[in-house]
Order: structure tokens, then sequence, then C-alpha cells
């Protein structure tokens, strides 16, 4: 099936009326453009004009006159003489900008860029942002070698609407129409950094963008904003390089991108306008009063154009909780900072809140620090947090933690564990809330109406109710915090110690209407205060009986064993004795020694240590000492005498256990017959060396009920020096009493003192072995010093 030849078209039929249309489209065209410039000269004049009557206070037809003089008289056209004029009574920056050019210019250049810019300003703010685009290509941009501009509305989602281009073909502007959010073009990087930025390329844009095929030179892409908040993207295009970014051109810009954002200001996302700010509240009053969250509205501060931005709290919702724990009318009317100053830490509310503000990118974060000071101490929460800008305000909208119920569950444990009930008391109603524990404190049930302050000394012990009534005095009459304990009557006949705090809530005419305190069962701990004063009491008396038992005991001592005791002068002998007791008083021991002429003549001596401390071994001592000296008296030898005494030990004494050397010394022949119970033996000095005499076999006393004991003889001689001693002249914590006794030995060669008449100074050498021995166990000290004198031997006594 062949299809039929179409018809040509109209325009084909008929070539001169095609012709004819387009000519006629362009003259329109051209005299549409006229009529703009001339709107746009014409708006420039009268602003001149304006000028000149608040300056000359003359009528507008006057100060036309004298517009049209002026320029005859300067040289120049109104319309260039009118820029100037403006240029220098305003403050905006494209005055500063005029300035700057003619500070550095010295031909007609400079007036040349002011005129351009104040007519891109006329067009501007007589047009749409389309027609500022335009405006801006052709009378301010192009001269400065640019071929293409855009402007960019930002959009609270994140996105850019372009609103307005010049220089690009109409296919491409319609493609690049909306940019979704996430997409990195180089207007979306001059907002996030929130400053100018240039590019070589498009392929160095770091991005897509418009005309990016058509245009392969340099861009500049200038942040637009009014009063702090960008709300838009000027983006210049040029052919080749840019010009050189000087500071004059670089105000002309910023210049031209303020003009882009006055013609943004009125327009929203469907197109229609915005309306005032108190409609915009209105609007957001109705949109967070029906939300279940914390939310502020918040509206940029008087005078804070400048970063960094301040911010109003105009409003707050109905269910608006202060995680401060303040009313919401300490909040509304208060600038941000001031109610939360904490908020203005890095990364913290106040920079997020300014970032959507300035950029109208939202925010939302599920997990941020939120930060107040209460009465000093800083107080923080995290909180899931949204904020978004709705024309000129800002909405932060933030959810606590929900940890109501786990930080209930915790108080409510905590009032149990330290049996806490908490009150609050209306004195003017007379209304009274109490918590169950508290109930439970008094014994009521919690159906029982509850106890007024006035009525507590009621309850309470009659002993204790004066120190209620000062509690109520300094409380409801003073308006003072205060807290007393007293014994509370309950009416199941139970008494328990309680400590009661409260105080009071002052309204803001400084009167009191709320009491609020708590009440706690304090009878355990008073209890366990008793308990432990009764102990301290036990325990000083014990210690009282302690340091009397250890007095007597070392009076005992004393009395039967003085310290120091003077040399007894016996049958060519010299006896030496000395005792040192222990450091501490409890710590008396029994050590004895003794020294006792027979009645047969020979001499006993003797030395021994009680096991333990204090009173018991101190009696002990006493009792072997003298059962010693009775059985001595039968004239027995030494090991006969220990077998006995180790009987005496064992069934009559309480658990006493000892040790001793004994010795029996005969005068006439000079022999010291000998035997140890488990002691440490003598050491013996002759010709200046000293020696230990030998370890013979010996039980210490009471360990058995029957023991036998080696004896020995010990031939002494003129000049020989025995010494006998107890443990605690040598016993150390750090070595053992063989190295002990090895120090012994050498400390007792240098203690030999020869006297005047050649004999053994033997007090000089128990004295020096006392004080240079090197115990360290604070232990008490027996030390028997014998020296044997070089006259004959001594006859045996008669019978």
């Amino acid at each position: 099936m062949t299809r039929p030849p179409l018809d040509p078209a109209p325009a084909e039929r008929e070539p001169g009326a095609v012709s004819r249309l387009a000519v006629t489209v362009e003259r329109l065209r051209a005299e549409l453009d006229r009529a703009h410039s001339d709107a746009a000269g014409r708006s420039l004049v009268e602003l001149a004009a304006g000028v000149l009557v608040e300056r000359l206070r003359c009528g507008p037809t006057q100060a036309a006159g004298h517009l049209t003089s002026l320029a005859e008289q300067a040289g120049v056209p109104v319309l260039d003489f009118a820029a100037d004029l403006v240029n220098q009574a305003s403050a905006d920056r494209i005055s500063a900008v005029a300035r700057t050019f003619v500070a550095s210019s010295v031909d007609r250049a400079a007036d040349a860029a002011a005129v351009r810019l104040r007519t891109t300003q006329a067009h501007a703010l007589a047009a749409d942002t389309q027609a500022a685009a335009e405006s801006m290509l052709e009378h301010a941009l192009r001269p400065l070698g640019a071929v293409a501009v855009a402007i960019w509305a930002a959009n609270p989602d994140q996105s850019l609407s372009l609103r307005g281009s010049a220089g690009f073909g109409e296919a491409e502007a319609q493609r690049w129409r909306h940019v979704p959010p996430g997409v990195l073009t180089p207007a979306r990087r001059a907002l996030a950094e929130r400053e100018a930025v240039q590019f070589a390329g498009p392929t160095g844009a770091a991005g897509p963008t418009i005309g990016q095929h058509e245009f392969t030179g340099g861009r500049l892409t200038v942040p637009a904003g009014i009063g702090g908040r960008l709300i838009g993207v000027l983006e210049v295009c040029w052919a080749g390089s840019p010009p050189e970014q000087s500071p004059a051109l670089r105000r002309q810009f910023e210049a031209l991108a303020e003009l882009a954002a006055a013609t943004l200001e009125t327009w929203t996302g469907d197109g229609t306008d915005a309306g005032t700010e108190d409609g915009e509240l209105d609007g957001l009053r109705r949109l967070t009063g029906g939300v279940f969250d914390p939310c502020l509205v918040l509206r940029l501060a008087p005078g804070s154009a400048d970063a960094p931005l301040q911010f109003l709290v105009r409003h707050v919702n109905p269910v608006f909780v202060d995680f401060a724990g303040r009313p919401a009318g300490a909040v509304v009317g208060a600038r941000l900072l001031e109610a939360y100053p904490l908020a203005a830490e890095a990364g913290g509310l106040a920079e997020k809140i300014e970032h959507v503000f300035v950029t109208g990118e939202s925010f939302r974060t599920g997990n941020m620090r939120l930060s107040a000071m209460v009465d000093g101490v800083p107080l923080h929460t995290r909180a899931r947090v949204s904020i978004s800008r709705h024309g000129s305000h800002v909405l932060v909208i933030w959810r606590l933690e929900d940890g109501t119920s786990r930080v209930a569950r915790l108080l409510q444990h905590a009032q149990r564990l330290g049996r806490i009930g908490g009150f609050e008391e209306n004195l003017r109603s007379r209304h009274i809330a109490w918590n169950d524990t508290l109930f439970e404190l008094h014994g009521m049930p919690t159906t029982a109406p509850p106890i007024p302050l006035e009525h507590l000394g009621e309850h309470a012990h009659p002993d204790d109710r004066g120190a209620i009534d000062r509690f109520l005095r300094t409380l409801l009459h003073h308006h003072r915090p205060a807290s007393t304990a007293f014994r509370l009557q309950r009416p199941d006949g139970v008494t328990r110690h309680i400590r009661v705090v409260a105080e009071p809530v002052p309204e803001a005419d400084r009167s009191v209407r709320i009491v609020r305190g708590a009440y706690q069962d304090i009878s355990a701990q008073h209890w366990t205060e008793v308990a432990l004063a009764a102990t301290r009491d036990q325990l000083a008396q014990s210690e009282q009986q302690a340091a009397e038992r250890s007095r007597l005991a070392l009076r005992l001592q004393h009395a039967i064993m003085p310290p120091a005791r003077g040399p007894l002068d016996l049958p060519n002998l010299r006896v030496g004795v000395r005792y040192r007791p222990a450091e501490k008083e409890h710590l008396v021991g029994g050590d004895w020694y003794d020294a006792l002429t027979l009645p047969s003549g020979d001499v006993l001596l003797c030395v021994g240590d009680v096991a333990g401390h204090g009173i018991e071994a101190a009696t002990g001592m006493v009792a072997l000492r003298n059962a010693l000296r009775g059985l001595a008296a039968t004239g027995a030898g030494p090991a006969q005498l220990l077998s006995w005494l180790n009987s005496v030990t064992h069934h009559l004494t309480d658990n006493v256990t000892a040790t001793a050397v004994c010795g029996i010394y005969e005068p006439a022949t000079r022999r010291l017959r000998w035997a140890r119970a488990g002691h440490l033996p003598p050491v013996l000095l002759r010709a200046g060396r000293a020696a230990t005499l030998p370890q013979i076999g010996g039980l210490l006393l009471g360990a058995l009920d029957h023991a036998d004991y080696e004896e020995q003889v010990l031939q002494l001689e003129p000049g020989d020096t025995l010494v006998m001693f107890t443990d605690g002249l040598i016993e150390r914590r750090d070595q053992s009493v063989h190295a002990s006794l090895t120090g012994l030995l050498a400390l007792t060669e240098k203690a030999h003192r020869p006297g005047a008449d050649g004999r053994t100074d033997l007090e000089a050498t128990l004295d020096h072995l006392l004080r240079y021995s090197a115990s360290d166990t604070d232990d008490d000290t027996c030390l028997v010093g014998v020296s044997v004198d070089g006259g004959p031997a001594a006859a045996p006594a008669a019978d």
C-alpha cells in the first residue's frame, strides 16, 4: 500500500508570508526590548529624581528639571548622571562596586560599570527572574565576556530549580529546569561551601551542569541570599577563560547575586507569594499544633545579618518539654543561645540551624546531643532532631530518648532500697500527694488520708515534738529548707526512726504555696549506730583491762627481776645481770634469771624464757623461778633439777612451756656443771676469744610429762667470762639463729673490757652487749654474766 504524497507546508507554498511574519516578530521583539530598557531607564531616572526631592526639598517636576540641567552641565547623558547620583546616595553593593571602579579607573569605564549594574537592578526589580537573567547578561555580563547566565532557586528538599537563564538554548534550559537532590552541580557546591566557586570549565566542575556541551569555557557560581539566608545561586558561563577575579570584580558579581536573590525572594515552590512573616508563623502554629514531639519555631533575630546568626524562639507547640526542666515561658521570646548557650558548641544545634537557614537544606539525625545549663551545671541528653526552613522561619523538632520508664524504674528501686518516700503539700488547697513508699513507712494503707505537716507532731514520740516544732517553724514560717530526725509512732504500735527533709517552693511574688520533701526510714542506721557505740564502749573497756594486765605483769616482773642489778660478789666469782623489757607494754614476756648461793656453798646460775606474753607468761615465770629455787636446795645436779622442773611445768601450770639453762658452780674446784632444756647454750669468753658451749640434748619444759636431760662439766679458769642469755638478745626476722649466734660471738669479743685491776669489767661488757645487739623482734631480753677471779679456790662449805 502506497502512501499518497503529502501536501506542501503553507510556508513552502507562501514563502513571502513567512518572511514578512518573521520580520514583524523581530521588530516587535526589538520594540519590546526598547520598552523594557526605557522602563528601566525611567525607573533609574525616577530614583535619581527622588534623591533630589529629598535633598533639595522640591517637588517631583522641579527635581526632574534639576536632573536634566545638572546632566547637561556635566556633559553626560541623563541616564548616566542618574546612575551616578543613585550610587552616591546608596549604601548597597552596587554603589560600593561603582566607588571601587571610580577609584581604580581614569576613564569612563567606571561610570559604564555603575550604569550597567544600576540598569540591571532596574530591570530586575521591574520584571521576573527570567527577565532579570536576560538583563544581567545583556547589560552587566556581556561586557565582561560572559556568554550565558543561569539563576537557580534552592528548594527545602535540597533540589534546585532553574528560575531564569539567558544565553542557553530553550531545549537545554527545559532539560535543566529541575535538579534532583544529591546531584553535585557547580551551583550545589556554591551552596555547600557558602561562597563563590570558580571552575576552569565544565570538566572541572566535578559534576554535570547546564550547557556543559555548548560552552566549554570557565564558570563562576555565586550563592544568592538575603538577610543571611541563601535562597539561590547565580551561575555565569564564559566561552573561554573567565576574567581574573579582582576584589572589585568579585564585589560586582556579589551585587548581581543579590539582585538575583531579590527576584527569588517572592517565589515559592508552587509559584505563589510567600506572604508575610505573621502568615508564616500562623501556618507553623497550626502545623506544630498536631505534632506530638516538642517543636520550636525560630526566626532570625534583628540585627543578625552577619555570621554567626542569632535566632529568636517565636513559638513552641503545646506538648513542648524543655529537657532542662524549665517552663515553656522561659524559652519563648529568648534568643536560642540565651536559652541553650551550650548549643553553640562545634557541630551543635546552633550550627545545624544556621546551615539549614542559609542553605535551605533540611537536617535530620537520629542521635544528637542537646545541652543546657541548669544552676551552673551542664545537662546533656540525646535526641532525634529534625530541622527545616519554612520561608523566613526555621522549625526544630526533637524527640528525646525514651528513657521515662527506665528512669521511673530506677527511681522506684532507689526509693525502695533507701526506704525513702516523697511528698508534696499545697498549703492553700490542703491537697497532699504521697507516694506508695511513704504510706508504707507510716504503716498506713494507700487509701488512708495523708498526714499534713502541721499534724506531724501528733504521730511522733513526745520527746521529739520539740524538734518537729523547730522544723515546721523554719519551713513554714521562715520559708527555708529544713530537716530533722524523730521517732514515728505508727498506728500498728511499731516505732520507726525517721528523717524528714523538706523545702518551700516560692511563687513569683515570693509567697509559698507548695512544700515538697521526703521521709527516710533510718531505723537500721540508728540501731547500727547504737550497736557501734556499745561496741566502742566494750572495746575501750577491753583495752583498759588489757592495759591494766600489762602494767600488772610489768610490775610483777620488775619486782622479781629489776632491769639493772649490781654485781654479786661470790667466792672467786662475780655475777652481773641485765634485764631489758619489751618496748611495748602488751609484749611483756616471761624471761627470767637467777643467781643464788645454795646452802651447800655452790652457786645456782640459770636463765629461762616462758613462751608467750602478758600476765600469763609473767605468772608462769614466777612459778618456774620459785620452783627451781626450792628444788635446787636439795643439792641435786642441773640435769635432775630440769627433769623435776619439767614435771612441775607440765602438771602444775596451765599449758605453760618454757626453755632454760641451769648451772651449778663449785667455787672450790671452779667447775661448772650445766644442762639445758631447749635453750641456746651459753657463750664462753676465754683469752679474748668467744665460743658457744656444746649443744647438749634437752627437751623444752612442759612439752612431756617426763623428760631426761644431759649434763656436762666445764672447768673454768681465772679470767674466763661466761655469758648466759635469752633469745631476745640475738633474734632477728631476716636471718637464721646460727648467723645470729655468729654475730653474738663477734660482739662479745669486742665487748671484752679489762678493768683497772686487770680483771674483766663485767658491767661494761654486759652494757655493751645490750646496747649493740642486732635483735629486731622487740622481745624482752635477759642476760647473765659470770666472771671467774684469779684468786685461790675457795674451801668447800662445812657440813
